[in-house]
């Protein structure tokens, strides 16, 4: 028997709890950011919680300029076109504000302002990160807005190729922002859908996660915490969107989910990665709906580890008690049947196989994903 050996690495400082947006702007200033560049999605651009951040910047003299220009699956013409608002405003710092799609997008603008090489040459491949000019790198100060993605503790962005429709996950160790604010008053006017979706994207993480073959102890434990306080507490915040406890507790959960991922993530990922790229889904939504097909899939090699989790969530019945417990939630939150239901098409389905096995997800499942069972999978989420 020989010890393992791994390399681990932690998130951020974390400024956690209701009414802490009010603090942004000395946490800019903190970061080394004097004039902020808030980059957004469409949809937060005009609402009030969007307006109340860019308040708190410009009464500490920081300005209030925004970019909201990016779409529900951000590509690089979203990012150019954000570097070129950075660079016209004379910024020097990105405060990504929203959901997955605006804090990936403000990486990217912050990663790539003073990059002279394509942001593809960034992929997470080996040691592609090191191309980069980590000096050029500006600050990052990171809001989220849903309880989903767990970019705000990351150190990567999810960027669509709008010419091959394939998702690039960019990666440097400088993404990571310097501070995050989690304030859950943020959360509480996303509508059911999104809070559906964002929610079932944190428990794909923490499940996949929990079911990597590959060695971290500390993300499995955080894996399984972060399950318990899915299962306890989507439900509660998709009933009742003013549910505070809630709220704060699905935001710990998205952002220990992503913490959790460096374990590895797995064939429900890879699977709606592709699906999102082709078909302009929503993330976690698409997680969701293949979720139950990929635990089958995966059972012959997670079925005792599935049986511990659930002693431990309470639910009884071991892997099958586990499996009912997801279809229950799933039919609470009015996820779609099947990838039919979202409109994927089964003379596709060769392409998206090949585009899955691309997938750097892939890599982290429990059971090795070949030409010939990814396409059965497929099928079987048909």
């Amino acid at each position: 028997m020989t010890a393992p050996t791994a390399n681990w690495s932690y998130p951020t400082a974390v400024k956690f709890g209701p009414g802490r947006i009010a603090e942004l702007a000395e946490h800019c200033r903190a970061a080394g950011i004097a004039r902020p560049l808030l980059v957004t999605d469409r949809a937060l651009a005009s609402l009030p919680i969007t307006a109340t951040a860019l308040d708190v910047l410009d009464a500490a003299g920081l300005g209030r300029a925004m970019f909201s220009e990016v779409d529900p699956n951000p590509n690089e013409a979203n990012m150019e076109a954000g570097i070129a608002a950075y660079r016209a405003g004379g910024h020097d710092g990105v405060v990504c504000f929203g959901g997955g799609s605006a804090l990936d997008l403000g990486k990217m603008i912050a990663l790539m302002v003073g990059q002279t090489i394509p942001v593809w040459d960034l992929e997470d491949v080996g040691d592609w990160w090191t191309r980069a000019d980590a000096a050029k790198i500006a600050p990052i100060v990171a809001v989220p807005t849903t309880a989903g993605t767990g970019s705000e503790v990351g150190r990567a962005g999810v960027l669509t190729n709008s010419a091959t429709h394939r998702k690039k996950i960019i990666f440097h160790p400088k993404l990571l922002p310097a501070v995050t604010i989690c304030d859950p008053e943020l959360t509480v006017g996303m509508p059911k859908f999104i809070t559906a979706g964002t929610g079932m994207d944190a428990l794909a993480h923490c499940l996949e996660a929990y079911c990597s073959p590959h060695y971290h102890p500390m993300s499995q434990g955080i894996a399984l915490e972060g399950l318990r306080l899915v299962f306890e507490n989507l439900p509660r915040a998709y009933a009742d969107g003013t549910d505070i406890e809630a709220r704060a507790h699905m935001m710990s959960a998205a952002a220990m989910g992503a913490v959790a991922f460096q374990k590895g993530l797995g064939a429900i990922h890879s699977l709606s990665h592709p699906v999102g790229a082709v078909y302009g889904t929503h993330h976690g939504t698409t997680n969701a709906v293949v979720m139950p097909m990929v635990l089958a899939f995966n059972r012959p090699a997670v079925e005792d580890r599935i049986a511990r989790a659930a002693a431990y969530l309470g639910i009884p019945g071991g892997f099958d008690g586990f499996m009912d417990r997801i279809m229950e939630l799933r039919a609470e939150l009015s996820i779609p049947a099947n990838l039919t239901a979202m409109g994927v098409e089964a003379a596709r389905l060769d392409e998206l196989t090949e585009m899955a096995l691309e997938d750097p997800s892939c890599g982290g499942n429990p059971i090795p994903m070949t030409r010939e069972n990814t396409r059965a999978l497929f099928d079987a989420c048909m």
